[in-house]
């Protein structure tokens, strides 16, 4: 903190004598030189006319206060600029929104200038090159000639002129062509986007559906997907019902605007997967990856044991949205074969009339905004968030155990939640994509009293995107402030895709899936408002990147309450598909943003997995921004503390996890010399204000050895910081979970299994 003389309005001061006159002999002298500047960019023949930073997304190191944020330095105004804190070092960095060549760089410097600095550029703000280096900078302005490329520039600075900062009144940037234009938007949703209208034959459909299903079924790995879209209406019927299975990487969906546009009688399945045809070895354990969103299921036409039910039988990454379901649904497949077990899941914004919803054999589950006509039983650890009619809440100290009570968390309301942006047809015909709006304290489904509230926006403000476009070209849409609509496919990704705009939506169809192949972060969203993220997979590549997704500013101070960034229906994968590795899948630094549904998942299985060596990463999920809440959280096998929390305000309802499998000693596996092992979920030290409801943590050691963790959460035993509901189980394997968050909580082993209940921490 330093002093200041009171100042007219608009003044400022660094408390020294004769500011003001100094300011505004700053400002002429500054004037003055731009002109020179001018001149002498405009001998550069070479160079371009426009400043490719004009008017640019800009972030710096620091400000001096709030009155001179980075875009000043950009605005094309010379009487507004930047000014840093007071010390070393400093930068302010452009995004220039596509890969240009850059041949001219401008400083116009206030009294408040860099001594030694270095101009860089980058292609993902991770990666520097230095194009201009000086440890005898002048001041005033500098025009500097320079040979470089990159969408990124910023000035680097380690020592100042003055005692003050770095200020600067404009920072403009010259090149000689060769930036990407934005590309059209709007446009075909390729053929991997199937499109069913009910005037078709039905048989004709059936046949398409079971084609796809057959095809993908098995596919759990594979690069094909699809988006099955069904246009408002009615398709089958109590004598000729249609039904088909969905397998992975299928999304599908009704294209009206509300649930009940667009009418299924028949069922939607998704079944058991038997090992080698053996009806013993039947489970939904691996059954990820594929959606069913915005229509209405009235149940009929199946026989025998399946008569009267459909079945939904997944376990993570399969959410259920949207949904209107008239009959029984089951969430397990009792019918194709033992031992039927499933490890779920998600459900949001749906409705449930005439029957029952079966839990059966579902370890975990997580019910968000939806109307239940009734629950069946709980496992482990149930949870149930702004659902009128679902079961009371019951988690006790031996919930889980025979005879005790069902595992049930049950909120009254849902803290803070933003539906998944989708795509409709509106009443010309034409593609719209809906983006509903922040709830607060909500309970049932948004659209229970009429149309979601939200706001529509054409397909003509989306950049509609292949896996045959290039960064430059998604980065170009983005920088002229399109959304981005995802078709189906595998993308490889060598550079960050940079989201810099407020309100920017990224929807995908048909689960694409994102890869970076040089070991850069796939995609950064700017500390802004409003970004919505959907229906997205994030995998490793094979070089290791500092993070997958991150999402806004680490310590920024700006609230985002009033219009958060959320992420629906993301997962991350570290191998399975790919080998791969990551230090970090997702860092969120975005304050008051929410994550809804996303699991974060190191392989267990695929390439890749099943040693220690094989797809490294070190944790799932930081989190460092302020009141960030999380629904429906799942984060597996990553090698370190698999969650860790250190922002303030957090909260957190639903997180299911499975430790690292193949641990080969105990050596390699400890927080610190006394601590074994490292927690599921991880709450920094400083944390004073946290609330975690109906979170879970299992452990299976598959390497023959004796591990330990010594406690599958920690946190700070403070009065702010309570959780409610935790539990631990040992699934199988060797060694143990030694207690459940802080040393409470008994241990779980194979004397022992579990659930190990906590009811309240502290």
């Amino acid at each position: 903190m330093r002093s200041v003389a009171v100042l007219p309005a608009g003044s400022r001061s660094r408390g020294r004598p004769l500011a003001a006159l100094l300011g505004v002999l700053a400002l002429l002298l500054a004037a003055l030189a731009a002109q020179a500047g001018v001149a002498t960019r405009a001998s550069a023949a070479s160079c371009g006319t426009t400043d490719l930073a004009l008017n640019k997304p800009a972030t710096a190191s620091s400000t001096e206060s709030a009155s001179f944020p980075a875009t000043n330095a950009v605005d094309g105004n010379t009487g507004t600029r930047w000014s840093s804190a007071f010390s070393d070092p400093q930068w302010l960095q452009v995004d220039l929104g596509s890969t240009q060549t850059i041949c001219q760089v401008v400083l116009n410097w206030e009294t408040a200038s860099g001594k030694a600095y270095q101009i860089q550029t980058s292609n993902d703000a991770t990666n520097w090159t230095t194009i201009y280096s000086t440890a005898a900078g002048p001041g005033g302005t500098e025009t500097l000639n320079v040979s470089g490329s990159g969408r990124y520039i910023r000035m680097y600075g380690t020592a100042r002129n003055t005692q003050w900062g770095y200020s600067l009144w404009e920072f403009s940037v010259y090149g000689s062509g060769g930036g990407t234009p934005p590309p059209p938007t709007g446009g075909s949703l390729g053929s991997n986007v199937i499109v069913f209208d009910p005037t078709m034959s039905q048989a004709s459909i059936q046949s398409q559906l079971n084609t796809i299903a057959n095809a993908q079924g098995g596919n759990e790995f594979g690069t094909a997907r699809y988006a099955i879209l069904f246009k408002p209406g009615t398709y089958g019927s109590t004598a000729n019902p249609l039904i088909f299975s969905v397998g992975f990487y299928e999304s599908v969906a009704g294209l009206g605007l509300n649930p009940g546009d667009t009418v299924i009688n028949g069922t939607v399945d998704v079944y058991n997967q038997c090992n080698g045809g053996v009806q013993t070895q039947c489970y939904a354990t691996t059954n990820f990856w594929r959606s069913l969103t915005n229509l209405t299921i009235n149940v009929t036409g199946m026989t025998g044991c399946y008569a009267g039910d459909d079945f939904w039988a997944v376990s993570q990454a399969a959410p259920l949205r949207r949904v209107h379901i008239n009959g029984n649904l089951s969430l397990m497949d009792y019918c194709t074969g033992s031992p039927d077990w499933a490890s779920g899941g998600f459900v949001a914004d749906s409705q449930f009339t005439g029957g029952t919803v079966t839990n059966g054999s579902q370890q975990q589950f997580f019910t968000r905004n939806s109307s239940l006509d009734g629950w069946s039983n709980a496992v482990w650890n149930q949870v149930f968030c702004g659902d009128p009619g679902a079961p009371a809440q019951s988690f006790a100290a031996n919930s889980g155990d025979s005879g005790g009570p069902n595992s049930y968390t049950t909120l009254a309301t849902c803290p803070v939640t933003r539906e998944a942006p989708y795509l409709y047809l509106d009443g010309s015909g034409n593609y719209q994509v809906f983006a509903p709006s922040t709830q607060t304290n909500s309970s049932g489904p948004s659209w229970a009293n009429g149309s979601t509230p939200g706001v529509s926006l054409p397909l003509s403000t989306f950049f509609v995107v292949q896996p045959t476009a290039t960064v430059d070209q998604i980065n170009a849409a983005l920088a002229a402030g399109d959304n981005l609509l995802f078709t189906p496919g595998v993308y490889q990704v060598p550079s960050t895709i940079s989201v810099t705009h407020p309100d920017t939506k990224i929807v995908g169809l048909g689960f694409p899936t994102l890869v970076p192949s040089n070991g850069n972060t796939t995609l950064n969203i700017a500390d802004v408002d409003g970004v919505n993220v959907t229906g997205v997979i994030f995998d490793a590549g094979p070089v290791t990147s500092p993070t997958l997704v991150t999402v806004g500013t680490p310590g920024s101070g700006v609230s985002h309450a009033a219009d958060p960034v959320s992420l629906d229906d993301v997962f991350f994968r570290i191998g399975g598909a790919t080998a791969g590795s990551a230090t970090t899948a997702l860092e969120d630094d975005s304050n008051n943003s929410l994550i809804d549904d996303a699991w974060i998942w190191r392989a267990d299985h695929g390439a890749g997995a099943g040693t220690w060596t094989g797809d490294q990463s070190d944790t799932g999920l930081v989190v460092n921004g302020n009141n960030v809440v999380a629904t429906g959280l799942a984060v597996e096998h990553f090698q370190k503390n698999e969650t860790v929390w250190n922002g303030q305000g957090g909260e957190v309802v639903f997180f299911q996890n499975e430790n690292p499998y193949e641990v080969p000693n105990q050596a390699s596996w400890m927080s610190s010399s006394t601590q074994k092992g490292y927690p599921a979920f991880y709450v920094a030290p400083g944390v004073t204000s946290f609330q975690g409801y109906g979170m879970g943590s299992y452990s299976y050691f598959n390497q023959g050895q004796d591990i330990h963790s010594s406690m599958a959460f920690q946190a700070p035993n403070t009065p702010g910081v309570q959780f409610h509901d935790l539990l631990s189980v040992f699934l199988n394997g060797s060694g143990g979970i030694d207690t459940v968050i802080n040393g409470t909580g008994a241990p779980v082993s194979s004397t022992f299994g579990g659930p190990s209940d906590v009811v309240s921490y502290p």
